[in-house]
């Protein structure tokens, strides 16, 4: 049999240019292992906030409304809230009036604030510490969980109104950032980017399937179509 001559012989492919090809394909898997990793680094994160979307938009299904109170009453060291100004001495407003500063500089507030913690436990962030002539106001408020304390200056005796939620309730706060402190303000923001981050990376890794990347597309745009279909036809 006879070999074929050259001038029949098949062409041989052009080689590809390896710089571009050789650049999509680390592109991709660096995309693919940033998709993987950061997802699993943000796994907790984003269960929780999207367990707690249904919690929160159907708090009824899971009893987070309930709420407990209990009211205490005590007795501080009186020095800590008397006021000890002479009254001539005491700086007065226009209208001849103490101001609201020179008698909260009387009160003793973190000496206060120290003894309602030791002696009840109560929790919280101080959200709020106002003073007036007869009477002090102490607000401390967290997730699930806010303290009223209101002081007598003249005996220093006081009671304290609290009301406590379920852990339901705890949960629903921690997802709006309700007086969860800067910190968990922080972790809100860090999972929102993480959420983007997979979010993105997942589309990208899309346009290397190219089985899938039509039907794909179609789907992202099919259900960004049917979010802003339900905003204007059916929120009010």
């Amino acid at each position: 049999m006879e070999s074929p001559s050259p001038s029949t012989a098949p062409a041989p492919n052009p080689p590809r240019p390896p710089g571009r090809s050789s650049w999509n394909r680390q592109f991709a898997a660096v995309t693919r292992w940033l998709h993987i990793y950061v997802s699993m680094l943000a796994f907790t994160i984003v269960l929780f906030f999207a367990v707690t979307g249904l919690t929160l938009n159907h708090a009824d299904w899971f009893f987070a409304n309930e709420e407990h109170r209990r009211s205490t009453h005590g007795q501080l060291n009186v020095d800590w809230v008397r006021d000890t100004t002479p009254a001539n001495d005491a700086p007065e407003d226009s209208n001849g009036d103490s101001t609201e500063d020179s008698v909260s500089e009387t009160v003793k507030k973190l000496e206060v604030v120290e003894h309602l913690r030791k002696t009840h436990a109560v929790r919280g962030a101080l959200s709020e510490f106002s003073v007036d002539d007869q009477q002090c106001i102490v607000i401390f408020k967290g997730p699930g969980y806010s303290a009223d304390v209101f002081i007598e200056r003249a005996t220093g005796s006081y009671e304290i109104a609290e009301a406590t939620h379920g852990v339901i309730a705890v949960l629903n706060d921690l997802h709006k950032g309700r007086d969860s402190g800067p910190t968990w303000s922080w972790v809100i923001d860090v999972s929102a980017v993480l959420t983007a981050f997979i979010s993105v990376t997942g589309l990208i890794l899309l346009f290397y399937l190219k089985r899938r990347r039509a039907a794909g597309l179609w789907l992202a745009l099919a259900g960004t179509v049917l979010v802003v279909a339900l905003f204007y036809g059916a929120v009010p």
